[in-house]
């Protein structure tokens, strides 16, 4: 494996990792896994994280060929000393638990539109999907409403732009391996335990870390050489 791969597989494992934990989509895999089978709900989670990934990596590899690489490597300075200072005024300005409160307000507000489930719904739902064919039970309306969930939740998020800016900056298949490695271990801990981890974990903490390390990628974004 060459050095750019391994470079670009270690930054975005990082940032990958500092960005989603306590995100939205993080306490939404979270609170879905409470209220629907997890394997389901860490199927749809990760594969819209996945195909997130992939298209992210895929726009930052393009912008090179579209555009001048001096342009990109200044653009995707910006960018990530933007999302740097961005995430420390995250740490300093917004409570603990705000997002994990907006993010069940919001599901509450889904469940409630749609009726409340029986109290031995999760049971009868497992009961049935035995007797569906695999392919039916994978992509059961549950998967498609944690894949649709996080896909949107995801989309236009600073990680997905940041994705995008250090695939340009970066090796695109390292940056895409790295991510996906890192949103597998977030949505795992997630699901199989989000709403315990998020109470033990500083959101303030992983916001500084996140910060920073944005603001270092953009510093070496600046002092690297472009490739002619």
């Amino acid at each position: 494996m060459s050095l750019s791969v391994v470079q670009g597989f270690s930054k975005s494992l990082a940032m990958t990792v500092l960005s989603e934990i306590g995100d939205k989509t993080f306490f939404a895999a979270a609170i879905l896994a409470m209220r629907h089978p997890r394997r389901y709900v860490l199927a749809g989670c990760l594969s819209a994280l996945i195909v997130m990934t992939i298209l992210s990596a895929a726009v930052g590899w393009a912008a090179p060929n579209l555009i001048s690489r001096t342009l990109t490597k200044h653009i995707a300075t910006l960018l990530f000393l933007g999302f740097g200072f961005w995430s420390l005024w995250d740490a300093f300005h917004e409570g603990d638990s705000e997002e994990l409160a907006e993010v069940e307000a919001e599901l509450d507000a889904d469940l409630q539109a749609n009726g409340k489930p029986k109290a031995n719904g999760k049971d009868d739902d497992d009961t049935k999907k035995k007797n569906r064919p695999i392919f039916s039970q994978f992509f059961s309306p549950i998967f498609l409403k944690a894949f649709t969930i996080t896909f949107f939740g995801e989309w236009g998020d600073k990680s997905q732009i940041a994705t995008i800016g250090l695939a340009a900056a970066e090796n695109p298949l390292g940056v895409v391996l790295g991510g996906i490695l890192g949103q597998a271990l977030c949505q795992t801990a997630a699901v199989f335990g989000g709403k315990s981890l998020a109470k033990q974990i500083s959101e303030k903490f992983i916001a500084l870390s996140g910060g920073v390390l944005f603001i270092v990628f953009g510093i070496q974004s600046y002092f690297s050489t472009v490739d002619s």
